[in-house]
């Protein structure tokens, strides 16, 4: 069943024994982003029409933001997109971008998945979340590890949300972060970032 088949988030607590907790666990403060990104980011919301397509916000919020903060990590880290991986019947699917451990082969080969991250298609974050949930636990069971937390973002370019997954628990941040407050959401990821940088074994 592919990850993208899951519509309620229900569904998979239920099918996976999971249990959801909401809490705040990202606590991180405003990391203001580069005045060069800043620039190329006005210009593309003032001229693009970014949120007239899901493929628009992928491209044109989605990965700028994730790719920005991504390359303080790119020493330890590859940042996947929509790199499909198999754990079984039940779970398997593309999701829309994956941060993994560096591989010793090379960047062509999927190592350690600790960051999962799905576009909230239609703005439905509920769709969102039960997508990424499955994706967590196909994470979870491919690394053959429920003590290391696994992490999860849910977003429709301008609100995003932050799970982390350990053993049979997911806990959802109780707040959203949003694009109006840039160095707010670039704290927050650079804090998820430096959460599985400590994790890495």
């Amino acid at each position: 069943m592919a990850f993208s088949e899951y519509k309620d988030i229900g569904q998979v607590q239920v099918e996976f024994n999971i249990t959801l907790d909401e809490e705040n666990f990202v606590f991180a403060k405003p990391v203001e982003p580069p005045i060069i990104f800043l620039q190329e980011f006005d210009f593309t919301l003032e001229n693009l029409p970014v949120f007239t397509s899901e493929g628009a916000r992928t491209e044109a919020v989605i990965f700028p933001i994730l790719r920005e903060v991504y390359k303080d990590y790119s020493d330890k880290f590859v940042l996947w997109i929509q790199k499909s991986f198999t754990y079984d019947a039940k779970l398997n699917g593309t999701p829309d971008y994956l941060i993994a451990t560096k591989s010793p082969l090379g960047k062509t080969v999927l190592a350690k998945p600790l960051l999962g991250v799905v576009e909230a298609k239609k703005n439905d974050f509920e769709v969102g979340w039960a997508q990424c949930l499955a994706e967590l636990v196909a994470i979870q069971k491919l690394n053959d590890d429920d003590k290391t937390p696994v992490f999860g973002i849910v977003t429709d370019g301008e609100r995003w949300q932050f799970g982390k997954f350990e053993k049979n628990l997911l806990t959802r941040h109780a707040s959203s972060f949003v694009i109006d407050d840039l160095p707010g959401l670039f704290g927050a990821l650079h804090h998820i970032f430096q959460l599985i940088s400590i994790n890495i074994k």
